[in-house]
């Protein structure tokens, strides 16, 4: 049976930003422990909760979407990314990542299915892609899927708290990977041709990926947490190597030294990081529709510090931190078509709307 709520009356207030004052819309409330926002072209939206429990939004009204996937809802892992397939106007797809049962403990997984026209069911779910091996751990998901012009698929996949295994390359554990929308491998990843090596792999060396979009060029940008200090935001390109945890500009959590420092021949160096930790999630590359002056522009939520990150320039650097009430450990941050950027605050257990002030 299908359980229907109603959110009520929306509350609005608003913060102050670099842009002046803007409106921030409260879009649902309520929600237990939610991590993805996909906001669907037709209005409406959906949202996930780590516990398994898909829900769609509409005019106020709040309900369960049947036929999601089974998952293993355990520390960090659970449901957690959903993204708007581009042409989903023609086939009402969904893209949906997840922690699955394995034989060994459970994986990162991604799975397409075709959202009903009523919004409150899926149908032909398949599974496309799951992370091999997965772990026995529940930490490090990484878990956030973008899907490039071209119609390929990007999965982040974090180390699941076993580091050397970053830059192992028989497995996907700290890796980026690239897949076609039925799960193939695309024909120009950059290991198709290396014995030994997960042909899906884009990129590796990463610690936990928790972020990531495309700028208007189309290139990957990932926001990626660090151990103490450290956390980064990497322009993510094919082949390249990231250095967890041979290189790190922070600690462990004992205060010893990660690896051989903060450089090495051979691995990318983060085009902005972190210390202390702000425990990155959610990131966002505007395209500057409601508010030109940011175009272009990364934004990043922070789960630790309460906050939403604006980054700009090159060198890239932080220049402003928003923050409210509303900001409350934020855990995803997306611009819907109309440009409106939107948020998941886990402290609130609510999704907020930004827009200009009326």
């Amino acid at each position: 049976m299908v359980v229907f709520t109603w959110s009520g009356t929306a509350w609005a207030g608003n913060l102050t930003t670099s842009q002046g004052i803007v409106d921030v819309t409260e879009m649902v409330a309520g929600l237990d422990t939610p991590w993805a926002i996909g906001v669907l072209p037709e209005g409406g939206f959906l949202v996930t909760e780590r516990d398994g429990t898909l829900l769609y939004v509409q005019n106020g009204r709040t309900q369960r979407v049947s036929g999601a996937p089974n998952v293993v809802a355990n520390g960090q892992g659970g449901l957690l990314d959903v993204t708007i397939a581009r042409d989903f106007p023609h086939t009402r797809e969904i893209f949906l990542t997840f922690s699955k049962r394995q034989r060994d403990g459970e994986g990162t997984a991604l799975a397409v299915a075709r959202l009903s026209e009523t919004g409150d069911k899926l149908t032909n779910l398949r599974v496309i892609f799951e992370a091999n091996p997965g772990g026995s751990g529940s930490r490090h998901f990484g878990s956030r899927v973008v899907e490039a012009a071209d119609g390929t698929l990007f999965l982040t996949i974090g180390d699941r708290g076993d580091r050397p295994e970053a830059q192992n390359r028989s497995n996907h554990m700290g890796t980026v990977v690239r897949v076609n929308r039925d799960g193939s491998v695309p024909a120009d990843n950059p290991f198709v041709q290396v014995d030994g090596v997960r042909p899906e792999i884009w990129s590796y060396g990463h610690r936990n990926p928790q972020g990531a979009a495309l700028d208007s060029r189309g290139r990957l940008w990932v926001s990626e947490h660090g151990a103490r200090g450290g956390d980064e935001v990497n322009l993510v390109q094919s082949g390249r190597n990231y250095g967890w945890p041979i290189i790190s500009y922070g600690t462990h959590y004992s205060g010893q030294k990660i690896g051989e420092g903060t450089h090495k021949p051979g691995m990318e160096q983060p085009k902005y990081y972190w210390d202390p930790s702000i425990a990155p999630s959610g990131l966002l590359v505007y395209s500057g529709k409601l508010w030109p002056e940011w175009k272009g522009d990364i934004f990043v939520g922070s789960l630790k510090f309460d906050y939403i990150a604006r980054l700009e320039g090159s060198p890239l650097r932080e220049v402003e931190q928003i923050r409210g009430p509303e900001t409350e450990r934020v855990r995803d941050i997306v611009e819907a078509p109309d440009g409106s950027i939107w948020f998941i605050s886990v402290g609130q257990g609510a999704v907020y709307r930004m827009t200009p002030a009326r």
